[in-house]
């Protein structure tokens, strides 16, 4: 690269900055391109109130690259929009339905995550085979045990705190798939809750 395409690169990056910090040296963060792609169409689903869902916005991922945004900026950032989305979904149905056919289907929900957790520990989950990684399972119990302690006794629980729940792996793990499910269904209902 000459010296006219590092200041080309610099004066990009002055006239339009990056919108998240970037990682340095051997670390990994989300590809920039990928990223600012992504929320320019959530954005532009917003305005119009297009098909974009929240669960959309929590599914998203992007390639990782050096030099890219720091994940947790990132992620903090879509937090914020996934719960733009559910308020905006909370809204349309209260709106169209009203108030009691929200709080039912959220009720309805939360009752199908604690029937599937009234399942003894260690077999809430599908395993995976003894040759094959999946969630630790007493990580994972400890983080249902708190999930339902939150809907039926009311203790507290966050979005963010299931959003940032990581497991560590273990051979005939919980399968991964249906952990991340249920997670994501209950994160749905203490949006749908707020």
């Amino acid at each position: 690269m000459n010296s006219d395409s590092v200041l080309d690169v610099e004066d990009d990056e002055q006239a339009n900055p990056p919108a998240f910090s970037l990682t340095r040296g051997r670390t990994l963060g989300y590809h920039r391109a990928a990223v600012d792609t992504f929320l320019a169409a959530a954005r532009s689903a917003f305005e119009a109130d297009g098909d974009l869902s929240a669960e959309d916005v929590r599914t998203a991922s992007f390639p990782l690259v050096k030099g890219g945004y720091v994940v947790a900026e990132v992620d903090t950032a879509l937090a914020r929009v996934e719960d733009a989305f559910a308020a905006r979904a909370r809204e349309k149905v209260v709106r169209t339905q009203g108030a009691g056919a929200w709080v039912e289907k959220a009720r309805d929900d939360a009752q199908v995550i604690l029937d599937h957790l009234a399942r003894r520990k260690r077999h809430r989950f599908a395993r995976t085979g003894m040759l094959t990684f999946g969630y630790r399972i007493d990580e994972v119990d400890h983080v249902a045990s708190r999930i339902v302690r939150y809907l039926r006794d009311g203790e507290p629980l966050s979005a963010e705190q299931l959003r940032s729940a990581a497991f560590r792996m273990q051979r005939g793990g919980y399968r991964e798939e249906q952990v991340d499910a249920l997670l994501d269904a209950t994160i749905d209902v203490i949006l749908a809750v707020r």
